[in-house]
């Protein structure tokens, strides 16, 4: 039974989006805390990066993790859960070992876009209430470490010249190398290049019937049309009553709100980054 939904995508590529609209589907619970990486890094926490591979799917960590979503659905009486963490994007193969039965919803947009929106979640100010939500998963015997690394981040900020995290968002592997040489910028245009690139080569080795690719422009155009077909995908049957309240907020005034943010110099710094991946997926590379 497929009753495990991944979604996969970039950060700030509208992955948020799909998870609150298809948990509003009765009896589809999504984790009340965002993200689940935790979860996931439980068993590997100190990997270097979050490209997690089948090798890492030792034994005891697919067990932990399956019991994890075992206990979630049993807690929220849930036919279905829809699991969306970014940093997903850069291990497809490793959760296809762990939970072989998933599906997958693969969502891109504009590399512009998700640039102009991802560096402000690098200076963004702390959020308690987010914090105090994700504490809630963290296994126990990795609070140290995540507590150690939380407060170098913090602290790492307030020194830093462009006023951001030492981290944000997906761990690359390299990612000290790639801190080291980057712009914020040129940080936030790998960070979609890479979890972009992987997430396309591992979803091609997954059962074609069990993945459903998207993008989010198409989407907030035509959320109505897209939304039935997502929920065609994972075996939903949605009611025009909820349909309407389900895609009613649903705006397209994001759409090159990115670009518009973007100078000329920091276009020209990252268009070579991610030129032949916008061009790939038909997206304009012209600012």
């Amino acid at each position: 039974m497929n009753d495990k939904i991944v979604i996969i995508g970039a950060p700030r590529s509208g992955t948020n989006m799909l998870r609150d609209m298809l948990a509003n589907i009765e009896g589809l619970e999504t984790w009340p805390c965002d993200e689940i990486n935790y979860i996931w890094r439980h068993g590997n926490v100190g990997f270097p990066s979050d490209q997690l591979s089948p090798v890492e799917a030792r034994p005891e960590v697919k067990s932990y993790i399956r019991k994890q979503f075992f206990k979630f659905k049993k807690a929220t009486d849930a036919r279905k859960i829809i699991e969306k963490t970014c940093a997903s994007s850069l291990r497809v193969d490793f959760i296809n070992e762990v939970i072989p039965d998933a599906k997958y919803i693969f969502i891109t947009r504009d590399g512009f876009d998700v640039i102009g929106s991802a560096k402000h979640r690098w200076t963004a100010p702390i959020d308690i209430p987010y914090i105090l939500k994700k504490v809630k998963y963290v296994p126990f015997s990795d609070l140290p470490i995540y507590g150690a690394r939380y407060l170098y981040h913090r602290l790492y900020k307030l020194f830093s010249k462009e006023k951001r995290l030492a981290y944000w968002g997906p761990t690359l592997p390299n990612m000290d190398e790639v801190l080291s040489k980057f712009s914020l910028l040129g940080i936030c245009a790998l960070q979609w290049k890479v979890c972009l690139n992987k997430a396309e080569k591992d979803l091609k080795q997954i059962k074609p019937e069990n993945v459903y690719s998207l993008t989010y422009e198409n989407f907030v155009q035509n959320p109505k049309e897209e939304f039935l077909k997502l929920a065609n995908f994972i075996d939903e049957n949605v009611t025009d009553e909820v349909l309407e309240s389900i895609t009613s907020k649903v705006s397209s005034k994001s759409i090159g709100k990115g670009r518009k943010e973007l100078s000329l110099e920091e276009y020209n710094e990252i268009l070579p980054i991610i030129e032949e991946d916008m061009i790939r997926l038909n997206y304009d590379t012209k600012l």
